[in-house]
């Protein structure tokens, strides 16, 4: 009978089912970060993330699907032959046109 009479504060078992609630918890909320990352490889969006635009160390991600590619910046300005194919104007609510020539 002395089982029964016992006081519960000194019983180690019940401090460890609170640590497990407590990891639970922290799991549940892991794993919801997880699902709602835009680049989690179980959804078919579409992504695109662009890491330090302008950057010498700019890195391009690109999601489409499952499919996941990394494109990275060399440092190199971009040249080449062209010509002016036309002229682009951005309007006052924000939205841009383009006249080609």
């Amino acid at each position: 009978m002395k089982v029964l009479e016992e006081d519960d504060s000194l019983n180690p078992m019940l401090s460890a089912v609170n640590l497990i609630d407590v990891f639970l918890v922290i799991i549940a909320a892991l794993l919801i970060t997880i699902a709602q990352n835009p680049l989690n490889p179980y959804s078919s969006d579409n992504v695109t993330v662009i890491k330090n635009p302008g950057e010498k160390n700019m890195e391009i991600i690109i999601k489409k699907g499952k499919e996941i590619k990394k494109y990275k910046s060399e440092g190199n300005i971009g040249q080449g032959d062209g010509e002016k194919a036309g002229v682009a104007y951005k309007l006052k609510d924000g939205s841009m046109v383009y006249i080609p020539e």
